[in-house]
């Protein structure tokens, strides 16, 4: 489960590790020492038999830094990508690319077809078969007869019969031409006796409507002036039911982090974010876009930071302090989950894994939202994974959120870590990110780091400062601080393997002197004093000289109230075969009864 997890990532700028008793890899033994005797046997876990230029490489990744994100600094081609994206951004703004309308229904789809179509569309009367038992005959010499009352009604079904068969004479078009013209005029001449003009005028009507048929060897097209009106009268009327073009909609107003996607001076840190997460390949970057925002539409992104859900996930996923280049840092400790109660609470059911993920996003954007993205701020994070006691058979429900959580971080959170570290990483996790390492990029590279248990607390100072530094971490930031904050240096010291080390605080006036000291691992002796400068004078014990056992832990806070000149002297004893790291500071508060 936890392979899956970590699929994507990547094998840090240093991978440190404690070799196993199990471990059938001699040992790398360390330089020796200004005492003389050897250091801790560790292994330094590197990629094998790399050439010269690639370990030139990595020794250069310790060193990177967030590109710049004012547009004067970066690369012509990167300004152009930046120029485009703009471009194509404000083009889908006004055409409302960002959010998909809806396809209209196939009902008004049908209706729209059939206003536009003209009337001969509509549903036709059913026609009269006509007895073939005897041909037509044509008279056109016949003497005018004078017509009868029950015989015009014939006429215009007649009519009305041959309209109708021209009319599907022009929608089938794959359909040979009707009969000659003339078959169709002997016809109905021959039903409807011509004796006076209103049988001419029909005759003329029925030679027309033939005649507007594709011309053919047999018939000659005719356009009477009568039938042109008729035509121009009905045309008009399908122009009559145009709708008048409506205005264009003015365009959409987009905003993500609380930040409009143009005409904003953070505007380029939002787009140059999209850009570097797609290598600045400006359709992929607008594509990404695009997703992010509908899905944060589709999520309910906003009403989520509304939503109360309880404080029980407060350990799991916390902000502590910042780094050595300002980013505050985020740590995801999952061995919180070590308590069946929250594990269940948490993973038992879909539900409850769901609401976990909505917590989860939920804290991410509010990390975000406090994030200054100002071409010089600081628009990015650093994460922090403790990774002790969370792997095991118990915990696939964890690593499937968590996967799931991953997947959408790395599809709508582009370029928002500067830096992710893996601490209390197992010997053989970091074994396994060794093998996946050369498939993955060096950027990619550049900004994981994996570290075992015994390099944790020194990995983390290499990028955040002992001030900041979480207590349970082996810093000296307190929850509850009082006499000192993250405003006060700490001062870090290496402490040989078997010597001794002393701090000494000179006292020029009467005072309140206050220091707190914490040795890394600590199976140290130590003891505190101060001594006058005048002779004679009596030197005081403030703490006695004892061995704290690295099962303790702690901080030491102390303090003495000074009355004259002289100096208060910290001793530490060292007397293990490894190196220690020592914490300190103090500071003088004047001396009030």
């Amino acid at each position: 489960m936890a392979e899956e997890q970590y699929q994507k990532l990547a094998t840090a700028e240093e991978v440190v590790v404690e070799t196993p008793a199990k471990e059938k890899e001699p040992p790398v033994p360390e330089p020796e020492t200004e005492a003389g005797k050897p250091g801790p046997v560790e292994e330094v876990v590197e990629e094998p038999e790399k050439p010269k230029a690639e370990e030139v490489k990595i020794t250069e990744s310790v060193s990177f830094k967030e590109e710049s994100y004012v547009v004067g600094e970066l690369p012509e081609t990167q300004r152009k990508a930046l120029e485009e994206l703009r471009q194509l951004v404000e083009e889908a703004l006004n055409k409302h690319e960002f959010t998909a309308p809806p396809a209209p229904p196939k009902e008004e789809e049908k209706k729209e077809e059939e206003e536009k179509a003209p009337p001969a569309s509509e549903p036709e009367p059913p026609k009269t078969e006509e007895k073939p038992e005897e041909p037509p005959k044509v008279e056109y010499s016949a003497p005018p007869v004078e017509p009868k009352d029950e015989e015009p009604p014939k006429v215009e079904e007649k009519e009305k019969e041959v309209a109708t068969e021209v009319v599907e004479a022009k929608e089938e078009e794959k359909v040979p031409p009707p009969p000659p013209a003339v078959v169709v005029v002997e016809e109905v001449v021959e039903k409807v006796t011509a004796t006076d003009e209103t049988a001419e005028s029909i005759k003329e009507t029925i030679v027309v409507e033939v005649s507007t048929l594709p011309p053919t060897a047999t018939t000659e097209p005719e356009a009477p002036p009568a039938e042109t009106k008729a035509t121009e009268e009905a045309e008009p009327k399908v122009e009559e039911v145009e709708v008048p073009a409506l205005p264009p909609p003015p365009p959409e107003e987009v905003s993500i982090w609380g930040i409009r996607l143009l005409h904003d001076e953070k505007s380029d840190v939002i787009l140059l974010k999209f850009l570097r997460a797609r290598d600045f390949k400006v359709k992929d970057a607008l594509t990404m876009l695009k997703n992010t925002v509908r899905w944060r539409k589709e999520f309910g992104i906003e009403a989520l930071l509304e939503e109360d859900h309880g404080s029980h996930w407060d350990k799991v996923v916390f902000t502590h302090g910042h780094d050595k280049e300002g980013h505050p840092v985020c740590y995801n400790v999952f061995s919180e989950f070590q308590s069946k109660e929250l594990y269940q609470k948490s993973f038992s059911s879909e539900e409850k894994r769901q609401k976990f993920l909505k917590w989860r996003i939920q804290f991410l954007e509010k990390s975000i939202r406090k994030l200054d993205f100002s071409p010089t701020g600081i628009s990015s994070i650093v994460q922090v994974n403790d990774l002790k006691n969370s792997f095991g058979i118990d915990k696939r429900e964890l690593w499937q959120v968590t996967k799931q959580a991953v997947h959408l971080f790395q599809d709508n959170y582009p370029e928002f870590l500067a830096k992710q570290v893996f601490i209390n990483v197992p010997w053989w996790y970091l074994a396994y990110n060794r093998m996946i390492s050369p498939f993955l990029t060096q950027r990619t590279k550049s900004k994981f780091v994996f570290a075992g248990p015994a390099k944790s607390v020194d990995t983390l100072f290499k990028y955040i400062a002992p001030e900041q530094v979480p207590v349970q971490y082996g810093g000296l930031k307190k929850e509850d601080e009082q006499e000192f904050t993250t405003a006060d240096p700490v001062t870090e010291v290496t402490i040989k393997p078997a010597s001794k080390h002393t701090i000494v605080f000179p006292v020029s006036e009467t005072g309140h002197v206050v220091w707190e000291v914490r040795v890394v691992g600590w199976d140290v002796s130590h003891g505190a004093e101060f001594v006058p400068s005048a002779e004679g004078g009596y030197t005081v014990i403030v703490q006695k000289t004892r061995k704290i056992t690295p099962s303790e832990e702690t901080v030491i806070h102390n303090s003495f109230k000074v009355g004259e000149e002289g100096k208060v002297v910290l001793s530490f004893d060292n007397q293990t075969s490894k190196k220690k790291k020592l914490l300190y500071r103090s500071k003088t508060k004047p001396y009030s009864d």
